[in-house]
């Protein structure tokens, strides 16, 4: 829809950025809604498209895409520092907590974790493999050696995930770039310290997205701009409504009558079409959607009179 609207927005035999860069609100009526529609509309589209490319890495389908391409490019990397689904979630939830490498049940040491079983350490769960007992003897002397580090809080310290491995600390902050992953000998010594500037560039960038996109990166001018794009996206839904009640005919849903001006032949459409089909397949559930649409129009609704001229279709 961002694309699209661009595209109608484009503007030709523009004569000054009056209902392009800015609205005209002395004029009134549909000009007025039509300005302010369009105006709001281009200065939005920079922010949602960033939201929307920023929250790709960390969707469900789109982040396993992400990941396999990462692995085909050679640009995978052991663990990645966001998760791509709620049971990827509480999966590294478990492991952190002390659970067994192969995302069995957890130890949960003092409170059991999510699920947890205080005495899990002493049975088998259904016949599963036993859990794994964790020695929290070494924590103190962990702390010890991690707090004066003044890592970005909130620091999570968590055990080994197999018998005589060693425990990690990380800063679990929201912003992102101020994250530092340790790895711990149980004595309390620093074996590895990863900070954010040593990971590879896609995991830098991924976090510098997802950490603009949740509003962390640089403090309330981040948050205020969120504002101002959810706002704004209200404006445009309010606005096309208003529009489209103004313009569309009688006992009809679909699209309002052309103008002059939209009975122009169409910029570009080679280029606009290959635009769309590269959309299609950078993001597959818009291309299969878009297929379906185009599929439901061409093969049903078009062939249905009554529905066809409800909606607005060619015929």
């Amino acid at each position: 829809m961002i694309v699209t609207g661009l595209y109608l927005w484009w503007p030709r035999d523009a004569r000054g950025l009056a209902g392009i860069v800015y609205p005209r609100l002395g004029r009134g009526g549909r000009t007025f809604w039509r300005d302010l529609h369009a105006v709001v509309g281009l200065w939005v589209s920079f922010f949602a498209l960033f939201l929307l490319l920023s929250g790709l890495p960390w969707a469900k389908n789109w982040g396993a895409y992400f990941k396999e391409i990462r692995q085909v490019t050679g640009t995978a990397v052991a663990k990645q520092d966001w998760t791509t689904s709620r049971s990827a979630e509480l999966a590294e939830r478990r492991a952190q907590n002390g659970g067994l490498s192969n995302g069995g049940p957890t130890g949960g040491g003092p409170t059991g974790g999510e699920g947890g079983d205080e005495h899990a350490a002493h049975h088998h769960h259904g016949g599963g493999m036993p859990v794994l007992a964790i020695d929290y003897a070494p924590l103190d002397a962990l702390v010890a050696t991690v707090a004066p580090l003044d890592l970005a809080p909130p620091v999570l310290i968590a055990p080994p995930r197999r018998a005589g491995g060693d425990w990690t600390a990380k800063s679990d902050a929201q912003n992102r770039p101020l994250r530092t992953d340790l790895t711990l000998s149980p004595d309390g010594r620093v074996l590895k310290r990863v900070d954010f500037s040593q990971r590879h560039w896609v995991d830098r960038m991924v976090g510098i997205g997802v950490a603009a996109h949740e509003g962390h990166l640089f403090g309330w001018l981040n948050q205020a701009l969120g504002v101002f794009t959810a706002l704004s996206l209200i404006t445009l839904s309010v606005s096309s409504v208003v529009l489209w009640l103004r313009r569309r005919p009688a006992h009809v849903l679909g699209a309002p009558p052309a103008t002059r001006a939209s009975r122009r032949p169409a910029r570009s459409p080679v280029a606009f079409g290959l635009l769309l089909v590269a959309l299609g397949v950078f993001l597959p559930l818009l291309g299969a959607s878009m297929i379906g649409v185009l599929c439901l129009e061409r093969l049903v609704l078009r062939r249905l009179p009554a529905t066809r001229d409800w909606l607005g279709l060619a015929a």
